[in-house]
């Protein structure tokens, strides 16, 4: 069976000593020419991937030359082809972010993962958080929060003791980190059709740094997420491997 394959991979010499061999033995195609994107890496990697290529409309096959690689499969040379007409095939939204800065520029940005708020000095941050336009916490006092998708639950989520999300499950994760106020609050599940805002409060003297993923942006002063059901990320899995399996295991270990 022909297949056009695009590899890409991370700087890590590891990636690159797998991209040079695969492509010698599979081909390469661009990524806007090909069946499917082969990503060599870790899953910080993985993200970018997804996020730069999301255009194109191809599923993406991960295969581990990172170090948990817990969105992609085990790395193997031989039988690429046969694996990837047999994988199974998981579509996920991500979150769509809008945050505005303090000297009023709004940032746009999507997150497969998470977006997270962290404080940025060495005062606790203060938070407001209304849902669906509703107050629903006057003042978080923490040193910051996060919204998670079912795919990012097993990320900076869980490290935060944040609930790990059945991939079919039509909730989000909000979870506090280090929350000093309200002492007990655990966070909450929301409904995956929730609007979330974040109002920093005191931003001048508890400055707070918004990350969509891996994209960051310094002194915000309101943040809104919601999932974006009109992007689609395409991810390959090898079979009895894909997230649903991976979130349940991920709960056992």
């Amino acid at each position: 069976m022909s297949m056009r394959i695009a590899f890409l991979a991370s700087e890590a010499p590891v990636a690159q000593s797998a991209l040079e061999a695969l492509a010698a033995r599979y081909g390469q195609y661009q990524p806007e020419k090909a069946d499917v994107i082969v990503a060599l890496g870790g899953d910080g990697f993985m993200l970018r991937t997804l996020h730069g290529t999301v255009k194109l409309n191809v599923p993406v096959y991960g295969m581990n030359r990172g170090t948990i690689g817990f969105l992609m499969n085990e790395f193997q040379e031989d039988g690429l082809i046969d694996r990837l007409s047999a994988a199974e095939e998981e579509v996920i939204n991500p979150l769509s972010m809008r945050a505005m800065d303090r000297t009023g520029v709004l940032h746009e940005a999507l997150a497969i993962n998470e977006v997270s708020l962290l404080r940025a000095g060495p005062q606790a941050a203060r938070l407001k958080i209304s849902v669906d336009g509703r107050q629903r916490l006057s003042e978080l006092v923490c040193d910051g929060a996060l919204v998670s998708t079912p795919a990012g639950s097993t990320a900076y989520n869980y490290s935060a003791h944040g609930p790990i999300l059945p991939i079919g499950a039509d909730v989000l994760a909000l979870t506090p980190i280090a929350a000093f106020r309200p002492r007990r609050w655990r966070g909450a599940l929301l409904p995956s059709t929730a609007k979330v805002r974040f109002d920093v409060l005191e931003a001048d003297k508890r400055p707070v740094i918004v990350s969509a993923d891996s994209i960051a942006m310094e002194d915000v002063d309101w943040v809104e997420m919601r999932i974006e059901r009109a992007v689609q990320h395409k991810i390959l899995f090898d079979p009895g491997h894909g997230l649903e399996e991976r979130l349940i295991s991920e709960q056992f270990n």
